[in-house]
């Protein structure tokens, strides 16, 4: 193998987030160690997360995996924001926040993620950037433990699993909601699970056993990974299952769940007219109902896609499938990370998080404009007229018949008003914390917020400007 040198030391005052026992290179000689540099807000960091847990359980008793996380946004310089975020993602690996990238410039890191391997003497040996490279990662992650046993220096002892874990209740991080005349439901997102309740929060049916897979069949032995957006056409009711990168059907009559797009693998398809389950995407987040045709906003090819129900088909609505904001027809316009779709008549509109703006497309043109918003890196927390206006990272819309708004600006912890003809901002007052808000539902003259970290659903009452708790699953 080529010349190593020593692995550049981790800052000693990082604040470790989910351990009180903060782990030193110098004390994991005879491991292999991985050090992934993440955000949290990254689609990309999350696709690479189920590789690390493959790699953790296979090398559980030589490979010591070590989370570096450093923000894009303001807001995820807060440890208590992270740490919600690491429950979130069921991390148990012990997780720092290097808020001033101190450690990220010292390994020379570029983009997110990054995996740096630190072989069992401490040296330096390689730098992964981006998803996609599990394969290339594990091989050599074996090799450097291959390599340990063979000059007799490597460590057969497991490392032990560190969590500072969230309050039990009966919803974890919900981050979906449909609300209709008769019914909510959530997307009980830690708890792979939809939920449907009464509007005073009694359950009624819970689709999903509970545990983390992808299972079709009957609502008690179907399985879900971590399950955001929900739309409803008739008795279906649709699922953009994350976690498993692919689109569920449930039948609200027989409770049965099958998949209607997707393969249940991460892939970068550029569909026409093809057949939805035979077709991979990656990280499906949010749906809306248009006519006959059901739209997915489909965050990790930056892509909004329409799937047509009576004919199984699916193709690329709008979206070059390339990182950026620009606007255009179809595959003329960029989107980043497009999180939630709302509509209003034959118009769909896009909360666009990794650009923190919200985005409009006409479905019958694929024609994308820009309705708030400026760039990457252009985010805040302003209101006012359109040019002033700055969101950070919105994650939720809903959308009012008059052409109202309704932003869950997710990192600043507030719901914004938005006209979608003038792009004017306004925040909405409450009394009651948010935490992340990650879902939103317009229905029966209420406003039904998911207040994701504080894992409660809660309901506004707007023309009176009542707000409720809604109960769910304790009545």
């Amino acid at each position: 193998m080529s010349e190593r040198g020593p692995a550049p030391p981790l800052p000693a005052d990082l604040e470790w987030v989910n351990t009180d026992v903060p782990p030193r290179l110098e004390t994991l000689r005879g491991r292999v160690v991985l050090l992934w540099f993440w955000s949290y807000d990254n689609v990309n960091s999350w696709n690479l997360m189920p590789q690390l847990r493959r790699l953790e359980e296979q090398h559980h008793d030589g490979l010591a995996v070590i989370g570096v996380h450093c923000p894009k946004y303001p807001h995820q310089r807060d440890g208590e924001a992270l740490l919600r975020a690491v429950n979130r993602h069921r991390l148990r690996h012990p997780v720092a926040n290097d808020r001033d990238f101190r450690a990220w410039q010292d390994y020379g890191i570029a983009a997110w993620p990054s995996v740096a391997l630190v072989d069992a003497t401490g040296r330096f040996a390689a730098i992964y950037a981006g998803e996609g490279r599990g394969a290339e990662i594990e091989a050599h992650v074996g090799a450097l433990l291959d390599e340990a046993a063979a000059h007799d220096q490597r460590v057969y002892e497991p490392t032990e699993a560190v969590a500072r874990p969230e309050p039990r209740g009966v919803l974890a991080f919900p981050a979906g909601l449909l609300v209709d005349e008769q019914r909510l439901f959530v997307a009980d997102t830690g708890h792979d699970r939809v939920v449907e309740c009464s509007h005073d929060g009694r359950v009624v049916r819970v689709f999903g056993s509970g545990n983390a897979g992808h299972a079709d069949g009957v609502a008690a032995l179907a399985c879900f990974r971590q399950p955001h957006g929900l739309a409803r056409r008739g008795n279906a009711l649709y699922v953009a299952d994350t976690g498993n990168h692919c689109v569920r059907r449930v039948d609200l009559v027989s409770g049965e769940v099958d998949t209607v797009l997707g393969t249940a693998r991460a892939g970068r398809s550029r569909p026409v007219a093809a057949e939805a389950t035979a077709t991979a995407l990656n990280t499906p987040l949010g749906l809306a109902a248009v006519g006959d045709d059901l739209f997915v906003a489909v965050a990790g090819q930056h892509q909004v896609w329409r799937f047509e129900p009576a004919t199984g088909l699916v193709s690329v609505l709008a979206g070059t499938g390339d990182l950026g904001l620009a606007d255009g027809h179809g595959n003329e316009a960029a989107f980043a990370q497009p999180t939630a779709l709302a509509a209003i008549g034959r118009e769909l509109l896009v909360a666009d998080a990794a650009s923190s703006a919200i985005r409009a497309i006409d479905v019958d043109s694929g024609r994308v404009d820009t309705v708030l918003g400026r760039g990457l890196y252009v985010f805040g927390d302003a209101t006012g007229a359109r040019v002033e206006a700055r969101l950070q990272n919105p994650l939720a819309l809903a959308a009012d018949p008059r052409g109202l708004l309704y932003v869950a600006d997710s990192y600043n912890d507030a719901i914004k008003l938005v006209s979608r003809r003038s792009g004017e901002t306004r925040p909405l007052r409450m009394a009651h914390p948010l935490r992340e808000p990650q879902a939103l539902a317009v229905a029966r003259n209420m406003l039904w917020i998911a207040n994701t970290n504080q894992h409660e659903i809660i309901a506004i009452d707007l023309a009176h400007g009542a707000l409720r708790r809604v109960p769910v699953g304790e009545t």
